[in-house]
């Protein structure tokens, strides 16, 4: 390392101007941010289910609608021809939105009984008696009106940018007594842009900031805990400004990604500056050698490990997690570059005092550590505790298949979405087709109205809507004129070439429910297809328990690879992997009995757990095997190494991500404290258990 130490040294200025260079870069390609708040695309790329609804909704050109819950004072009904005038001026108002292409109401544009255009005057004009014969000749009143009347259902077809048009129907002013709810994936999408911006002004630099006091109260040195922090900062920033070069976009998952990387890229920074601070040589090349020579392998495993770990994800087959495991790998990679290359240049060309300062946590930690590891007893007892914990929480480990699991209790959307689904049937309904052929005639429609009846009669389905249920009340001619294409529906396209769409609506549905009614269409001819949001999320969560399974074995197969060809003994890989594999049994029945479950982020942590978590068992190990050289009390002598910025890494992490408590999103918190369960029992383990695996001499004399 001795060698390497000089070139970093002398060529100190070229080693910083280079990082300043790339730094710029990165920063300049900021300008070049995009967010994709389309929460629904990231889910429906890239798996068969997913492309099956896409494809569907392109060929009957219906798009997400903005649903819109139109609602009036108890006792008061739509159905009352001053409500519906009201409802009309409503429907305007929308239908002049810029950006609202069409809008599906109770009052129809047109009356379907004359033809002529049919405005509030109008309406006001019309007798009682015409209202309610108008209302009986709108094939899709039941569709659109509740039972008691008190409800009723628009659906704003948007064009253009989704987003600004669900921002801007939001500000739509209702008449006096009429209070109106917005759902609709347009309506999530608009609400998430907002979040994202959020999440990027405050979280990474409230991240920062715990992650310094955190390394002061340990290191005891100001502008070291500061300088810990630089190679993941920029670590960060490098990863952004290779995003937006590349022209991708943030979502609601890969914005996480500086997050990950600022607090996983910490720890190599730190551990380098513990053992800069505490060499006494005035030389800086000799100072950084020294500090080198100690964490320079272990900064080059840990970086593999933790890329490694995030890299499992890419082998999982959902996008967002691809993405996500991609570039927090590289993000990973650059810290650690930086860290052992850029790092050390900068201090060596400073005065840093070799003396701990006002280290708060750091003695305290060295001193009960060395009490823990004097017998086996305390190891075997957390060993111990652990599998019993693992054992009694693991077997409730599932899947959460909640599509608005981002969204807290209580949120707006997640309230306008249950409020929609119990009065309409769900705020978004299924899809489907059934095959039709034009040239063997309407007879058709009777058999279709059977199916129809049939899927309707299976449990959490409130209606099916389509062709057969309009046919009964139009004349031959007009329903002649549908089936070709000719006649117009308010709720968008229900004839192909080859089939006719239908909406099932459901209400109150289970997981069992769900996947009974596309039993129910893969057994029945006549249905071609059924599809929908409810059907892709549920896909998703098969395949986000399939990415936790994967990303736990790959991740553990990278780990122990790199272990053993670093080693090339059993026993210490052997050694450093099983502190590893108690975290990860403890962090996966937390996530169980806490209620989290498993979703397209917690699933992910694992992988991330394995990468980050075994730095500590390589850390304490290279530590173990660099004090052995002195002889008996090894172990002590590398917790007084090695023991501090493990169990401020620990800390630094979990005390960091609290600052994802600021993210209206409900699953960083999930996040947040999944990470204090993983970091702490990471160190505890690593600390605890490694020295009960060693020979007693390890700790003799102590």
């Amino acid at each position: 390392m001795e060698r390497i130490a000089r070139v970093i040294v002398h060529h100190r200025k070229q080693v910083l101007a280079a990082t300043g260079v790339v730094t710029l870069i990165s920063a300049l390609m900021l300008f070049r941010m995009d967010f994709n708040a389309d929460v629904a695309s990231f889910v429906l790329e890239g798996n068969e289910t997913g492309q099956a609804f896409v494809a569907l909704q392109e060929k009957y050109d219906s798009p997400d609608p903005i649903n819109v819950v139109a609602s009036l004072p108890d006792g008061e009904s739509f159905a009352d021809a001053e409500r519906l005038v009201a409802l009309a001026e409503i429907r305007d108002e929308f239908t002049a939105v810029d950006g609202v292409a069409a809008v599906t109401s109770l009052v129809p544009e047109v009356n379907p009984l004359t033809g002529e255009p049919l405005d509030p005057d109008l309406l006001r004009a019309l007798p009682p008696a015409f209202i309610s014969q108008l209302l009986d000749a709108n094939p899709i009143s039941p569709l659109l009106l509740s039972e008691n009347g008190q409800h009723t259902l628009l659906m704003l077809a948007p064009e253009g940018d989704v987003i600004a048009v669900a921002r801007a129907v939001d500000d739509v002013d209702p008449p006096e007594g009429v209070e109106l709810t917005f759902s609709g994936n347009p309506v999530v999408f608009a609400q998430v842009f907002d979040v994202l911006s959020l999440i990027l002004l405050f979280i990474p630099p409230s991240v920062i900031a715990l992650l310094v006091l955190v390394f002061y109260a340990t290191i005891g040195d100001r502008r070291l805990s500061a300088f810990a922090l630089i190679p993941a900062a920029l670590g960060a920033l490098w990863t952004f400004g290779l995003i937006f070069g590349l022209g991708r976009e943030i979502d609601v998952v890969t914005v996480i990604v500086p997050i990950f990387v600022i607090v996983m890229g910490s720890a190599d920074g730190l551990h380098f500056v513990t053992h800069f601070q505490e060499s006494v040589s005035e030389d800086p090349v000799e100072r950084v050698a020294a500090a080198l020579s100690e964490v320079g392998v272990p900064m080059i495993l840990t970086t593999i490990s933790t890329a490694a770990g995030f890299l499992s994800l890419v082998a999982t087959d959902v996008q967002p997690i691809q993405q996500l495991g991609l570039f927090t790998a590289i993000g990973i990679t650059f810290a650690g570059i930086i860290s052992f290359f850029s790092l050390p240049a900068l201090l060596s060309g400073l005065t840093i005092e070799a003396r701990h300062h006002d280290a708060i946590l750091g003695p305290r930690v060295t001193r009960l550590l060395k009490r823990a590891v004097r017998t086996r007893r305390p190891a075997i007892a957390l060993s111990v505790g652990l599998v019993l914990w693992a054992a009694i929480t693991l077997p409730r480990l599932d899947v959460n298949p909640d599509q608005l699991f981002f969204f807290k209790d209580g949120d707006p959307v997640r309230v306008a979405f249950e409020r929609t689904e119990e009065l309409f049937g769900g705020a978004t309904p299924l899809m489907g087709e059934f095959a039709f052929d034009p040239e063997e005639g309407v007879e058709q429609l009777d058999r279709l109205a059977e199916v129809s009846a049939s899927l309707e009669a299976e449990a959490g389905v409130r209606e099916v809507f389509s062709v057969v249920d309009v046919a009964p009340s139009l004349e031959p001619d007009q329903l002649d004129g549908l089936l070709a294409g000719d006649l117009a529906l308010p709720i968008g396209e229900l004839v192909s070439d080859d089939g006719l769409r239908f909406m099932l609506l459901p209400s109150d549905f289970s997981t069992e429910d769900l996947r009974s009614w596309l039993e129910f269409a893969d057994n029945t001819p006549e249905i071609r297809e059924l599809t929908g949001m409810p059907v892709v999320w549920d896909e998703i969560a098969r395949l986000v328990l399939r990415a936790q399974f994967v990303s736990i074995v790959v991740a553990f197969i990278l780990v122990t690879i790199m272990l053993f060809l670093s080693y090339r003994r059993v026993r210490q890989t052997f050694v450093s992997l099983v502190p590893i594999a108690l975290t990860i049994a403890t962090m996966l029945g937390f996530i169980a009995i806490s209620g989290i479950q498993l979703n397209l982020l917690t699933a992910v942590v694992s992988g991330i757990v394995i990468g980050v978590g075994i730095d500590y068992a390589i850390h304490f190990v290279a530590a173990i095997d660099h004090a052995r050289r002195d002889g008996p009390g090894y172990v002590f002598r590398a917790i007084d190494r090695a023991g501090r910025p493990i169990v401020a890494n620990a800390l630094g992490i979990a005390v960091a991500l609290t600052a994802l408590w600021i993210s209206p999103l409900a699953v960083h918190p999930q996040v947040s404290m999944i990470m204090w369960v993983a970091m702490l029992t990471g160190a505890a383990t690593a600390l605890i258990v490694i020295p009960a695996l060693l020979p007693r001499e390890g700790v003799e004399g102590g």
